[in-house]
């Protein structure tokens, strides 16, 4: 029976920051082993009987199903919660809400919109608390990202990783993985773009401590430039749709297209979290490309956040 450290058991994971880089690399060693196990068709049960309430303000694709089936994979039920399937969404308050739910629960995952309810479910909750997105974090994301990253490069540190477009939630959850791992992020944006100052702080003090570098820049070619990794993300994200037409012309240029992966080199790979935007912020032929770790980066949602489920829940 595979083994699992009880040490992070317990553990709310809803920013990077939080977790330390060994802390982070616990995870990923774990992701690994259940994805081979999964591969191998091994049953690996770890959290047999448990509960993951799933509370939904956010629709998805990704999220759902891969926390849906993961803790099915682990041997527990998940529980799909839509917000105006709650009283949370008539008023009932999010303290209310921790408490009651962690009567029945072993774990919350929620994606909403404001972190800070996030940060307030897990102020009152007495079971773990996922974030499953907001609008200021995708920690769960970034889980998945350096997963895929090192799976397919054999390596963290060292690794240069540029980011190109909206330094939005996945930028910054990404950026400060990557400062806590000891790798070189670069992020590309236009003007007004920039990621939060917040953020890039935590993850420049990181990559201080782990050898890793952090930068902004406004050239995507200079970003894109022998780098081993390009990452984009949407430009219009949910609740932005108002903003679609000035959002893509003031990013126009920052899509990763061939002549960019041109740039990067032969060896480089490409990710995107999804769902993608043809011709705006990535070309289907580069998405669908040799280069392209888009889909293994999909599948590694899955793997990634069983690892964290099976640790925190445990």
């Amino acid at each position: 029976m595979l083994e699992v450290s009880a040490e992070l058991r317990g553990r709310h994971f809803t920013r990077v920051a939080d977790w330390s880089g060994t802390e982070l690399k616990t995870v990923l060693d774990l992701a690994d082993e259940l994805k081979r196990l999964q591969a191998s068709r091994r049953e690996h049960r770890l959290l047999p009987g448990r509960a993951l309430g799933m509370i939904f303000q956010k629709p998805s694709t990704r999220t759902r199903v891969s926390f849906e089936v993961g803790i099915a994979q682990l041997g527990g039920t998940g529980l799909y919660l839509r917000a105006d399937d709650l009283q949370l969404g008539r008023g009932e308050t999010i303290k209310d809400t921790a408490t009651v739910l962690s009567r029945y629960l072993d774990a919350i995952m929620i994606r909403t919109f404001a972190q800070e309810d996030v940060e307030e479910l897990a102020e009152h909750a007495a079971v773990p608390v996922i974030n499953g997105l907001t609008d200021a974090a995708h920690p769960c994301q970034a889980l998945a990202d350096v997963m895929t990253i090192r799976e397919r490069l054999g390596r963290l540190d060292g690794v240069r990783l540029s980011y190109l477009g909206d330094g939005n939630n996945v930028c910054t959850s990404l950026m400060v993985a990557a400062g806590k791992l000891g790798m070189d992020f670069r992020a590309a944006t236009p003007p007004g773009y920039e990621p939060a100052a917040e953020p890039v702080a935590i993850a420049r003090e990181a990559a201080a401590a782990s050898g890793g570098s952090i930068e902004l820049v406004g050239d995507p070619a200079a970003a894109a430039r022998e780098t081993d990794v390009l990452y984009t993300d949407v430009w219009t994200s949910m609740g932005q749709e108002e903003e679609r037409e000035r959002r893509l012309t003031d990013l126009a240029g920052f899509g990763i297209d061939e002549r960019l992966v041109r740039l990067a080199g032969p060896d480089a790979i490409v990710l995107h979290c999804l769902p993608a935007h043809y011709g705006e912020e990535i070309a289907e032929s580069v998405l669908y490309g040799p280069q392209s770790a888009v889909w293994d980066q999909a599948e590694n949602r899955l793997h990634a956040q069983k690892a964290l489920m099976a640790l925190v829940i445990g």
